[in-house]
């Protein structure tokens, strides 16, 4: 099928088309095209006449000018900069022409193109010979004054505007009797006299090709040339990058992004670049740069082009003004700035800001009505629709179309949905069987790590009763964006290692929190790295380094999630209790155990405290009351809701059932929240001790303490 967009009002539109296709050999001349045989009738067969070549002479005075133009091109040209290259002698440029001509001499007599063109890659590189065994380019001069008798050179012609000299063109078959050559039917009329030449795909070419194009557009832009104009033009707007599927990074050495790259550098200050691979771009081969002749030797008309790229640049016809995401952030910046100075605030504060507000998670809630709740007062949360829609038919296959589809109306739901279609996606690319698989074999390995006693190590921390502090490393908070000018995981466990973190709690959250598995993996790599290196420099060997455990904080719906936690290094995994069902909080915990994680169940009213006692004794290694509430997603600034929760009878009830030997710990605002009666942070801090709490798990307060001041700030915590 085929979609198109048909824009119009104040805006132009400028084009160009890279081939990225190398010439090769010399300029010939086409002495003989293909003749319907007497008598044929088939359309088919007048049009295979009028596409096919049967014979080509070389034109040895048009090589001879491509060679020179080349050649001086490889000399820095007509330079005006000073520049005393040494010009050859005439001798020797006579004898490197005789040379040149000696190579062609065979040439100089008609024969079949396919017969040149054994001939032509016997002086070519092995890959340009591959290319040409596996598929035969031939480009076709074009007509018009505005594109031939301009610079001979197909590099330096395009750097000056001048467009394509050829039109390049894949081979659709051959005649094995004949030697001739056929283009697809109907595509070109080859007539006697035309100029040809092969050509093969390359990759440095095509990088030479694209930076010659745009440099060609920004002559023509300059001169307020293109489309044959004389005036000064407003700047772009936007700019479209359309390469067929076989010009990626493999094409252009591995580098990613290099087309995207050139027109970003080639367009300072656009605010916008865009654009998608497809089979084939359709267009003029030169646009707007080059000028719109067209005539019967095949000059500027639309066709499609394959193995090739446009580059479409949008701007006003009438130079108004326009909208620049990237200017309206400097000036808010700049305003911020200014803001700030007159408060007397730090000088990175309104930058961080502003990244914080860019980063915030974006979610689409209905917001018409206050959240559902049972009789209970908790959040009724649904589990995301897959079978909503109406079914249209078209032929054989039925489509499901979306209509009316439901919005979350909780904060705590939306995620829900957000994260069962992220384990969707997971799912369809390594299924659970597999998963499953891969983690028994890993379990069973002698060579893979185990998990680690993530609540043994809190515990032996406050053994003689101090208040155990967990840093958490997580990117962003869904309310206030992102919590550091910078997030270098690595360098961050490191540091808290090396401050004396008992354990880590790491948020590998990709939906709200910007995190994602492999977090897990890094976290424990660079926490057994700062161990070791520790280790060593305090004289001993290594060996018996010990770093603090991680604990993998998510939102945990499927077992599915476990298993790839397991893998990813966890050695404790969180359970919102708010978010589960009692059966399906049951089943994850069973899991969790059969894989040797252990489970920190995060609860923010009692209703889920009792959900708790309601297991068997074990099943939980560790509670986490936290002060955020669901709805939103924010926290209770008063630090209220958790002191209330530390002093409930469900709490209690759960104490008694399963003892004091699971610790009970606080997040959400530690290190931030002031106690109630005028104290500073450590005074809430040791009012939630006096409540119960054995210690707290701190990300946000983490995040805006400086660096070096972090194991300062663990030890005035740790009261």
């Amino acid at each position: 099928g085929c979609i198109g967009v048909a824009l119009k009002g104040d805006i132009r539109v400028d084009t160009m088309i890279a081939q990225g296709a190398k010439p090769v050999g010399g300029v010939y001349r086409v002495v003989a095209t293909g003749r319907a045989s007497p008598g044929s009738k088939t359309d088919d067969e007048k049009n295979a006449s009028r596409s096919t070549i049967g014979a080509i002479v070389l034109d040895e005075a048009a090589t001879v000018e491509e060679e020179e133009a080349k050649e001086s091109d490889d000399n820095g040209g007509d330079s005006d900069d000073g520049d005393d290259s040494e010009e050859m002698p005439a001798d020797e440029k006579e004898a490197k022409r005789a040379k040149l001509l000696a190579e062609y001499a065979k040439a100089r007599i008609p024969k079949p193109p396919l017969a040149e063109a054994n001939f032509v890659m016997k002086n070519l590189s092995d890959d340009d010979q591959a290319f040409m065994r596996g598929a035969l380019l031939i480009g076709l001069e074009r007509g018009g004054s505005s594109i031939v008798g301009n610079t001979p050179n197909e590099l330096a012609r395009l750097a000056k505007g001048e467009g394509h000299r050829f039109t390049v063109r894949q081979v659709a078959s051959a005649g094995m009797k004949d030697g001739s050559v056929t283009f697809a039917l109907g595509s070109v009329n080859i007539n006697v006299g035309a100029r040809c030449r092969f050509f093969v795909r390359d990759g440095d070419f095509a990088k030479k090709e694209v930076e010659a194009l745009w440099t060609g557009y920004k002559k023509k832009e300059l001169e307020g040339t293109l489309m044959g104009g004389g005036e000064e033009m407003s700047p772009p707007t936007g700019c479209l990058v359309f390469p067929t599927l076989d010009r990626g990074a493999k094409l252009f050495g591995g580098k990613e992004g290099y087309e995207s790259g050139m027109a970003s550098d080639f367009l300072p200050g656009i605010p916008s670049i865009s654009g998608f691979f497809g089979n084939g771009v359709l267009g003029k081969l030169d646009g707007s740069v080059a000028g719109t002749t067209t005539d019967g030797g095949g000059g500027n008309d639309n066709r499609l082009h394959g193995s090739s790229s446009q580059y479409v640049v949008f701007r006003s016809k009438t130079k108004r003004p326009f909208y620049s995401p990237r200017k309206a952030k400097a000036e808010a910046a700049n305003a911020a700035a200014l803001a700030e100075e007159e408060l007397g605030l730090g000088e990175e504060s309104a930058e961080q800001h502003l990244a914080a507000e860019d980063e915030k998670p974006t979610m689409d809630i209905d917001q018409s009505a206050a959240a559902p709740r049972s009789e209970n007062l908790e959040l009724i949360v649904r589990r995301r629709e897959i079978h909503s829609g109406r079914a249209m038919s078209v032929s054989t296959v039925e489509w499901s179309v979306a209509e009316k589809t439901a919005k979350p109306t909780s904060a705590l739901e939306g995620y829900m949905w957000e994260k069962e279609t992220q384990v969707d996606r997971l799912r369809e690319r390594n299924p659970l069987a597999l998963v499953m698989t891969t983690t028994k074999t890993a379990m069973m390995d002698p060579t893979q790590p185990k998990p680690r006693d993530w609540v043994g190590s809190v515990k032996r921390a406050g053994a003689d009763g101090t208040f155990v502090i967990i840093p958490e490393c997580k990117r962003m908070e869904p309310v206030s964006g992102s919590l550091r000018k910078r997030y270098d995981l690595s360098k961050l466990v490191k540091a808290l290692t090396a401050a004396g973190a008992p354990a880590i709690s790491v948020n590998s959250d990709g939906v709200l929190f910007g995190g994602s598995m492999e977090d897990i993996t890094q976290a424990r790599e660079a926490s057994t790295a700062a161990a070791v290196d520790e280790s060593l420099e305090s004289g001993d060997d290594g060996d018996g380094a010990v770093a603090p455990p991680i604990l993998a904080s998510d939102l945990l719906l499927y077992p599915y999630q476990l298993y790839k936690l397991r893998l990813a290094g966890a050695d404790a995994v969180t359970l919102v209790v708010g978010a589960l069902e009692s059966k399906d909080l049951l089943y994850l915990t069973k899991i969790a155990s059969t894989i040797q994680l252990q489970v920190i169940a995060s609860v923010t009213s009692e209703v889920q405290i009792d959900m708790l006692s309601t297991l068997g004794a074990g099943s939980v290694n560790a509670i986490v009351i936290s002060n955020r509430d669901l709805e939103t997603f924010d926290f209770d600034n008063s630090g209220g809701q958790a002191l209330s929760l530390l002093q409930s009878e469900a709490l209690a009830s759960f104490r008694e059932k399963n003892g004091e030997d699971v610790p009970v710990l606080v997040e959400g605002r530690v290190g931030i929240v002031e106690a109630a009666d005028g104290g500073d942070n450590v005074a809430y801090i040791q009012a939630l001790k006096d409540a119960g709490a054995f210690g707290a798990i701190v990300g946000g307060g983490m995040a805006i303490v400086n660096e070096e001041d972090v194991a300062e700030s663990m030890n005035s915590w740790s009261l």
